[in-house]
Order: structure tokens, then sequence, then C-alpha cells
């Protein structure tokens, strides 16, 4: 498998002149731990995750250290930990340093990449600009996808079956589904997309059923957030 095959392809960013206490209430109200930043060609600049905004002023969670560490620590550094506890700016707290992929990095060499750099993230680039982004948790995804799962079908068969349903959905006007959000196991088709209606959500279900050599289709998908369509 490939970056393109489990990544998150719809991602939540936020700009550089957003404000910490903007960036708080997204990743609270959406259960994310990291979002990127990006400029206004989609490139990405920075991330800044739970753990940039982990020792605030508000909450009183500074850092704090004895006062002979203190008296050894730069003045740049004091400056900069005081700049990162009590500024209402992204540029601020942000991290700049940003390890990345692109969409034909296996998941395999993902996995090797957040373990020895303890991350939990890595954005996807195709051209320098995000495409998507691989957690964690998108490779645990995709661990169960390859288990107990009979091995009946070979994986050309499994790559048909995904050109095909593929094809089907580009020739519709209301299928709008990113390539990277549909994976195929074993004849066993795996949706992860956003849907907007319920309508939509199950003509994406009854388009995967209906393509030849399908098995079954799993249904993975969410809601488009209300707040993002005002």
């Amino acid at each position: 498998m490939r970056a393109m095959d489990v990544m998150t392809s719809k991602v939540i960013t936020v700009d550089e002149n957003a404000s910490v206490i903007t960036v708080a209430k997204l990743l609270a109200e959406r259960g994310i731990s990291a979002v990127p930043v990006v400029d206004s060609e989609n490139r990405v600049i920075s991330m800044v995750s739970e753990g940039d905004l982990l020792h605030r002023a508000e909450t009183g969670t500074e850092r704090r250290q004895s006062w002979w560490l203190e008296m050894m620590a730069s003045t740049n550094r004091l400056a900069g930990d005081y700049i990162k506890s009590h500024s209402g700016n992204v540029k601020d707290v942000m991290t700049r340093d940003v390890l990345s992929v692109t969409e034909t990095t296996s998941v395999a060499d993902i996995a090797i990449l957040l373990e020895t750099n303890r991350i939990k993230r890595v954005p996807v680039l195709r051209d320098g600009k995000l495409v998507g982004i691989v957690s964690r948790a998108n490779l645990v995804r995709a661990l169960a996808m390859t288990i107990n799962e009979p091995t009946s079908s070979t994986e050309a068969d499994d790559r048909t079956i995904r050109d095909d349903l593929l094809a089907e959905l580009k020739a519709q006007r209301w299928a709008e589904v990113a390539p990277a959000n549909i994976t195929v196991k074993d004849g066993v088709v795996h949706l992860w997309s956003s849907y907007l209606s319920e309508q939509e959500k199950r003509a994406l279900v009854v388009a995967a059923e209906n393509i030849p050599g399908v098995r079954r289709v799993e249904d993975h998908m969410r809601p488009v957030p209300a707040y993002l369509l005002a």
C-alpha cells in the first residue's frame, strides 16, 4: 500500500494569520490533534498541534523552570518560550520544521517515519502542494483491512474493481469522490469519503455494489460538518 491508498484527502487547514483560539476550537470540535498551516497556494509551511498549545498562559500551563535552569538558558530561548505561551497568533506557535511524503510513499516507510520522529501524522504532497494527510489512525485502518479477510481475489482483480468504480463515479455529476478515498481488498470495497446527503451516501454504496466482482461494501463515510457548509 502507498500513501494515496490510506491518506485522508479532505484535510482541514488554517493559514498562519489564524488565531490560537480559532485553532484550539477547531481541534476540539473536530476531534483531531493537529492541522497543517498552508499558504495561498496550498503549500504546507508548518503544522500546529495540541503539543504547540500545551503550555499556555490562559490555562496556567506555561513552562516553569527552576531558577538555576532559567539563569543558564539564553535570553532568546526564554523569549521564544514566552512568545509561544502568550501570543494569540498561529504563526508564533506553529512548528515550522515539517516532514512530508508523496502519494507514492509506501505505508511501511511512513510508519518508520512516524515512529523514528515521534510524530502522529505527516502531510502528503504533490508537486509541493498538500493533497492529503496520513496519521497513525490511517495506518491502523489499513492494517484492519488486511486482517481476517478471505484471499480469494487477486490484487489484479481488486485493481480492476477499483478502476471500474472510479470510472463509474467519474461519469456521475453528483459524485465527487477522491480516488484515495476508495480502497479495495479481496473484493471488498472500502468507502472513506465525506458526503453531503444521505442520498449521496447511499448512491455511492449502490454504485460500488453494482461493480462486477464486488463481494461486499464497507461504509466508513462521514457527513460533511455543518459549519463547513455555512
